[in-house]
């Protein structure tokens, strides 16, 4: 049973920062994206 318990430890762990880490570089990615768009917008003002 304890054998159960330590691999549910192990890898809840990992999941959980991996999640996190997901909902972080989420948020990023739509900026970035956001920024893209806008550059996008100015270099066809430019042209």
């Amino acid at each position: 049973m304890s054998e159960i318990f330590a691999g549910i430890a192990n890898l809840g762990f990992p999941i959980v920062i991996s999640i996190y880490l997901l909902v972080r570089i989420e948020g990023k990615l739509d900026s970035l994206t956001n920024s893209i768009n806008e550059l996008t917008k100015a270099i066809v003002k430019l042209e």
